[in-house]
């Protein structure tokens, strides 16, 4: 049963929820119409009906506590519910329509997502698609996120799991620098050769590699580390040295003999192998927005 207190607090928690994905009580307070010095009152407000801080208030900043991120997560659970039964009261009879947030890796995104953008427009002209490109973890509630596709053997439990195929990583180089370079026998060798990483972590340097049963790490370096997945394709290409691709990046440049596979007996680890995973929060009610990308996005995917 739902007590006053609770209901009182729906509408502070709403915008406390504003606060924290805006950054800041003035951007929060212009959408919600409100004047700042009022919305910081509201929250003061909340943090004494719940007897915790939510904020770290600066001249500078506002962070959110340690507290506080507990109450954002638990409040996002209950908009994102109170927007489920918004959805109920759209028929199901009605066209699909609405905003859909997708998040995905930026190379997936840009080789596999964006062809298909503009005929699910088309066949759908009543829903706002958001695209968001996003390579490291994606929490669905947290950043706002209705579907997130995941290129990985470990998929996030408690989330749907809609498996569209598999992907694997390809070490490439092109013809030129094969030429003069020399084509590498054994991952050893790339430690003489110039190899392009991501350049996002200190550790994108190392490379693993498994064959059988020996595996091993290989310490690479080159001139140039960029971590877009077409520019890094470019260099490689233009002859900068050897390359990591996802297969589906990669498939075209090899068809046309622009690149070729380098150690093709060998297989390459990583964090973003595996499963091309299509993952949402689950619910007995879904939106019909939502079950048309779905069902487009899987249908699509699987004939590609």
């Amino acid at each position: 049963m739902i007590n006053q207190k609770l209901m009182a607090l729906l509408p502070d928690l709403a915008a406390f929820i504003l606060v924290v994905n805006e950054g800041s009580f003035t951007a929060a307070a212009k959408k919600l119409n409100v004047t700042p010095s009022a919305l910081s009152k509201l929250i003061s407000r909340l943090e004494s009906a719940l007897s915790v801080k939510l904020f770290e208030r600066t001249t500078r900043s506002l962070l959110i506590t340690q507290a506080g991120q507990k109450v954002y997560d638990q409040s996002l659970v209950m908009v994102n519910a109170a927007q489920q039964a918004v959805d109920l009261s759209v028929s199901d009879h009605t066209e699909p329509s609405g905003p859909i947030t997708v998040a995905a890796p930026e190379a997936f995104l840009n080789s596999v997502l964006e062809p298909l953008v503009l005929p699910f427009l088309d066949c759908y002209p009543q829903i706002q698609l958001r695209l968001r490109a996003a390579d490291g973890d994606i929490d669905l509630f947290r950043d706002n996120i209705d579907i997130a596709f995941r290129l990985t053997d470990k998929p996030h439990e408690n989330q749907v799991l809609k498996e569209i195929s598999k992907t694997y990583l390809v070490l490439c180089a092109s013809p030129k620098y094969i030429e003069q370079k020399g084509m590498p026998k054994h991952p050893s060798e790339l430690q003489r050769h110039d190899c392009l990483y991501l350049a996002e972590t200190d550790t994108d340097h190392l490379w693993d590699f498994l064959k059988e049963d020996e595996f091993l790490t290989v310490s690479v370096a080159g001139r140039y580390a960029v971590n877009h997945s077409q520019m890094r394709l470019s260099g490689v290409k233009n002859g900068l040295g050897i390359g990591i691709f996802h297969d589906f990046v990669i498939k075209e440049a090899l068809e046309e003999g622009c690149v070729v596979k380098v150690l093709p007996d060998w297989t390459i680890k990583s964090n973003y192998h595996g499963a091309i995973a299509m993952q949402y929060t689950q619910t007995k009610y879904m939106p019909a927005r939502l079950r048309a990308f779905i069902d487009y996005a899987q249908k699509a995917l699987i004939k590609a």
